[in-house]
């Protein structure tokens, strides 16, 4: 089983690996979370420090992306802003594909009336945009990081739910599954042992992406005004450099710049994955 599954998992990794854009965008975000995780370190100075120069100071060999108006080292703050948006994209990424899974797992296995119920609530909120949902409800809670995290992560489940549950209408009749009905398997071990497996797929790939979408959502938030101020984040940013774009571009062209790296990195990272799982399935047809 343990050689198996090393093969599988080998040819997958052939497979995303000629996928050069992929390859390239895997290792762009390993990057961006080497420099998240030794911040302190590679950092020249903290974050919030002011007056480390003269305000505005433009980029140069001392100051790489210059100072902001508070005379605060833009590498500094840049450096430690990644890891707010990665912390916040994995995070919610994670918990809005655990439920997604979850949530679809169940429907797509009980059918009916539960089907039918779990299935309206997620075509409700498919149909309100996300973004504006969420600044509704961190603008009632307090604009914490585990609660934007929260909120992204509860609003981003109902896409992966419906490709789970499309996985068990068309997985539930099969062969192995009946065959696993009749010598007694329970209902909790068919769904997450016998079933589950087989539908991952598409709820791996769609998580990879929803990264990059809490991402965007959190910085949006930070941008207007919504995140957690205690912490430094790109998106807070660039909201503190709307009123300088004039005088110094740099103090927004870093930030957005890295925000866009990212969200580039993750969205081809899950198009190495779907190439690379569809092609692996294909197999099998």
């Amino acid at each position: 089983m343990v050689n198996l599954r090393s093969q599988l998992f080998s040819e997958l990794w052939a497979r995303y690996k000629s996928n050069r854009a992929a390859s390239v965008a895997l290792l762009l975000f390993f990057s961006f979370v080497v420099v998240a995780l030794a911040a302190q370190f590679l950092a020249p100075y903290a974050p919030w420090k002011s007056n480390v120069a003269p305000p505005l100071r433009p980029p140069d060999m001392q100051y790489p992306m210059g100072t902001d108006n508070l005379g605060r080292d833009m590498l500094s703050s840049v450096i430690f802003g990644s890891r707010i948006s990665l912390f916040v994209g994995v995070s919610a990424a994670l918990l809005s594909t655990v439920l997604g899974i979850l949530i679809g797992a169940v429907s797509g296995y009980s059918g009916g009336r539960t089907d039918l119920v779990m299935m309206r609530v997620t075509e409700v909120l498919q149909v309100v945009p996300p973004f504006f949902l969420a600044i509704v409800i961190v603008s009632i809670l307090r604009p914490t990081i585990w609660n934007v995290v929260f909120v992204i992560g509860a609003l981003g489940w109902p896409t992966t739910a419906r490709l789970v549950r499309a996985e068990f209408l068309s997985l539930r009749g099969r062969e192995f599954v009946e065959a696993a009905h009749i010598i007694g398997v329970g209902r909790l071990t068919l769904i997450f042992n016998e079933i589950l497996p087989n539908a991952l797929s598409s709820a791996i790939v769609n998580g990879s992406l929803d990264v990059g979408r809490a991402i965007l959502i959190e910085a949006g938030l930070s941008f207007l005004g919504l995140g957690d101020i205690n912490n430094p984040s790109w998106g807070l940013m660039l909201n503190n450099a709307q009123h300088f774009l004039t005088l110094a571009w740099w103090v927004a062209a870093f930030p957005g710049l890295c925000i866009s790296l990212l969200v580039l990195s993750v969205n081809l990272i899950g198009d190495g994955l779907e190439s690379a799982l569809s092609s692996k399935q294909s197999q099998f047809r």
